[in-house]
């Protein structure tokens, strides 16, 4: 390499000429500086995802099963056994068929408020900025969570009922492989919640830089 002020022969790694004293090296300088201006931001962009990463997990709602949800079967024992019991009267039930059908009325009435109890015990949900957790069981407990990132598409429907009272089943499609689909029953406001869960997986995707679409 020659200096291209007085053509002296230079070292590879020369700076300066050092019989004139001219500055050889503007290009490459000027190549250094871009290097460590793209890495500077590359490092700035890994710093901020690691920083949105490392933000705290925070807890948003949780829920479980509502007592609303069995509306329409509370109002269908309740017709059946104001029916049942006018036959009885009309036709004149003997005693065996009062005792036959009061205990039946008792089971189903019994069988109701069982499974209420049931459910309102045994499943309980969780949503958190970056996750979604589903638990079940009474005795034995089972846990399934879903990353927010893996949800792919949140939907709800409602029947006539549950129109009218707010209350609906929520269906999570997700690439988690072991629930790929889940089904939240009975769950109250729910437009508002899969709206809520809906936010929290397009934030999460955003944060990580996943502009994509589930296909």
């Amino acid at each position: 390499m020659r200096c291209s002020v007085c053509a002296a022969e230079l070292l590879e790694e020369a700076v300066f000429c050092h019989q004139c004293g001219a500055q050889v090296a503007d290009a490459g300088m000027s190549d250094s500086l871009q290097t460590d201006s793209a890495q500077q931001r590359f490092r700035a962009a890994v710093d901020t995802v690691r920083a949105n990463q490392e933000e705290p997990e925070r807890e948003l709602w949780q829920g479980r099963f509502s007592k609303l949800a069995m509306i329409g079967s509370w109002i269908g024992a309740a017709v059946f056994s104001i029916a049942l019991l006018v036959a009885a009267a009309v036709i004149g039930f003997g005693s065996v068929g009062w005792t036959v059908s009061l205990v039946g009325l008792l089971l189903i009435w019994v069988g109701l408020a069982a499974r209420l109890f049931y459910r309102q015990l045994s499943e309980h949900y969780f949503l958190t900025s970056q996750r979604f957790i589903h638990e079940k069981g009474l005795l034995w407990r089972e846990s399934d969570r879903i990353e927010a990132i893996d949800i792919d598409d949140v939907s709800f429907q409602q029947g006539p009922v549950g129109r009218m009272l707010g209350v609906g089943t929520i269906q999570i499609l997700s690439s988690d492989q072991s629930h790929p689909v889940m089904e939240l029953q009975g769950i109250e406001k729910v437009r508002e919640v899969a709206a809520m869960i809906d936010d929290v997986r397009r934030q999460e995707r955003h944060k990580r830089g996943l502009h994509i679409e589930s296909v």
